[in-house]
Order: structure tokens, then sequence, then C-alpha cells
């Protein structure tokens, strides 16, 4: 995407509309346009070489855009992304963020420096990424519930902000309701006033839930194999892209890389043996339910006594999927009933089956995404 183009995170959006991807809707048009002055915002300011030195960036104000559930923010967010011209930028969802963060902490506290009475661990953790040259930070979902992460947020962004760093984030509500009725929440509105200060506050005031119109009235699984199977697959592809085909992309997860064989528009398209018949654990599921709102996943065979490792793995993928409320459409060689049959996983493989039979339903594809999923890791890669 070229950021030669006067608006283009618009121009981006009006393509997708023009390709029949998506319906146009003026409240989305008008956030593509306030993403837009971000972007101009940021190119102006970038720094420039003075005497074969980078003069410092001057902030930038960055974007805070609220709306309900399935209003598009996220797509917003990705079109954002993709037009930022420079490599100077991260996009992930808050929650790994602050995963990372709490990671730092822990890893900085057992280190020589970490037992110094003066050591600053959120300093320890700010430094390298201000060191890195970020300039952009995209949060996805930005919700606060627990104590830990309300007390940690003013510190945390006052020196992220302090140092440069612009931040764009999604949330389902407006800074004002962050953390509500959370314990000692009066130490916490410094935070929300930094928020305000630093970001322009915008509301996504859709109408409708794009997200689940992709699923209204659609059967999402499909049971056999053969080519008349993988057509129903393609089509159920192309209604959850809006016509997109999609192209192969990676998510990150714990410094490595896992591959996409397709995503699009917040959907992402793997084989059985893409997520189950490969080291992966609960953590890189965790990181592929917050990365997509909705998966497909082709060629799910019968897990007898020769599959048994890969049927650890599904009964695991199924859990973080469900606990997080993605939707999923999927290929199975058998009927569900018939999908596990081996005997070491049978208990575990009864609530699977109990939770594939609920994801199918209206009420669960009619749902939103959940805020919070469990990161402990059951199996290791």
């Amino acid at each position: 995407m070229s950021s030669s183009l006067p608006h283009p995170v618009r121009a981006a959006y009006d393509d997708l509309v023009a390709r029949g991807t998506l319906t146009s809707d003026p409240a989305q048009r008008d956030a593509a346009g306030a993403l837009d002055r971000v972007l101009a915002d940021l190119l102006a300011a970038r720094p420039k070489r003075v005497f074969g030195f980078f003069e410092k960036t001057r902030p930038v104000r960055g974007l805070y855009l609220h709306g309900e559930v399935g209003r598009g923010k996220t797509m917003l967010m990705d079109l954002f992304f993709a037009a930022v011209p420079f490599g100077e930028k991260r996009r992930l969802h808050f929650h790994e963020f602050m995963d990372e963060v709490h990671v730092g902490i822990a890893a900085f506290r057992k280190s020589a420096r970490g037992r110094n009475d003066n050591a600053d661990p959120v300093e320890a953790v700010v430094r390298p990424i201000l060191k890195s040259g970020l300039r952009v930070l995209c949060l996805d979902e930005f919700h606060v519930h627990d104590i830990t992460n309300a007390m940690l947020l003013d510190r945390l962004f006052g020196k992220l902000f302090a140092g440069g760093v612009t931040l764009v984030a999604t949330s389902n509500v407006p800074p004002d309701g962050l953390y509500k009725d959370g314990l000692n929440r009066q130490l916490f509105l410094p935070f929300i006033a930094l928020l305000k200060e630093k970001t322009l506050v915008a509301d996504l005031p859709s109408e409708q839930d794009y997200r689940r119109l992709k699923f209204a009235g659609q059967q999402v699984y499909a049971f056999g194999t053969g080519p008349e199977v993988q057509a129903i697959m393609d089509r159920l592809w192309l209604r959850i892209t809006g016509g997109e085909q999609g192209v192969p992309g990676q998510v990150e997860s714990v410094g490595r890389q896992i591959a996409v064989p397709l995503m699009a528009m917040g959907a992402a398209r793997f084989g059985f043996a893409d997520l189950c018949e490969k080291p992966l654990g609960t953590r890189d599921f965790v990181r592929i339910a917050h990365k997509f709102d909705s998966l497909v996943i082709d060629n799910i065979p019968q897990m007898d006594r020769t599959k048994s490792d890969a049927a650890k793995r599904f009964i695991l993928l199924i859990d973080s999927l469900y606990d997080r409320g993605v939707k999923l459409a999927a290929s199975f060689a058998v009927p569900l009933e018939q999908l596990g049959a081996d005997d070491r996983t049978a208990f575990e493989f009864q609530r699977t089956l109990s939770r594939l039979t609920e994801m199918q339903s209206e009420d669960y594809l009619g749902k939103g995404l959940r805020d919070a999923v469990g990161t402990e890791p059951s199996l290791s890669p």
C-alpha cells in the first residue's frame, strides 16, 4: 500500500468497498479518515538527519477507537498498520503486549541489577523498546480488568509517550469505562487522563455487527472428504473474507513465527496438520485466537491411537478458540461423535465434542469475542 496517496487508509477502505469485500459504512469511513490524520502527522514528524545525527522525533497524538463488537475496529487498525511506510512499528493484542511486559519485569527482577533497591523494572522494560526506535504501537482490544495491569499502566505508558511512541488502540469501551468498578480505581484515573491527552478518543457508532453477518444462517461444518467438501469450505472461506482469497502470513508467538497458509479480513485458514501435527502448545493457540476472529480448518481426521499427540493439541486448540469466542468453520472426515477414537484421550475429548457442538450454534456464532483466555501452556511444544 502506497503512503504517497493523500489518504491511504481511506483509499484502502474504499478499495475494499469497491471490490465488494465490505459494505460502505459512513462511521467506518470517518474512522479511516481519523487514522489518516495520525499517519500524516507521523510522516510530517519523521526525524531528519542533522549533522550526522537524527533529530529527536516530536510527539504525535495517537487514536483510541472504541465501539461495540463486530463494528470493524480491528479491520481499520490493520489497514492503518499496513499503510505505515516505516518499520519502526508494532501491532499486537493488548493482552499479548502486557504479557510481554510482565515477562520482562519478572526477568529483570531475577537479574543482578533487578535486586538493587533502587531498581526500576518498568524503566528496564521500556528502555529496549525505545532503543529499538519504535514509533507506532498498535494495540487491539485495549481492556483493563485486573489490578496488576491497572496499577502499572500509568508509569508504563508515561515512559512510552515521553519516549515518542504513538499509540493507536481499539477497545470495546471508552477510556472512562476502563477498569470500571475495579479495586482502588481512583489510583487508575491518572492513566485515563494520560490516555485522553495522548490520543484522540473516537467512537465508531456503526449499527451493524459485521462479524455476525459473516456466519448468519450458515452451516459451518462439513463432513466427509473429496472435491465436494473442499468446494463447500472454499465457499465458506470466501463468505467469511468478503470474497478475498487471502495471502500467507505468520503469527508471532514466544519468539518464533507460526506460518499461516491464508489470512484475510481478520480470518485465517489452516489445514489440521498445520496446527495439530506441529510442535505447538497452548500459548501458540492463544496467540492465534487473539490474532483472528474466525478460523477455517480443513481436513480434520478421525483421531485414533496413531494420532494421540495431534488429538491432545486439537483439544487445546478448541479450548483456546472456545474460551476466546473465535468463530470456527471446519471440515471433518467423520461425524463429530466418531472424531475421537483413542481411549487415552476419551475423557478430554468429551469436553471438546461438547464445545464443537456449541460452536456451530446460532447462539455462539452471534456472540462477540471474549476478553480473556488462559495463557498457561498445558502441552509443551
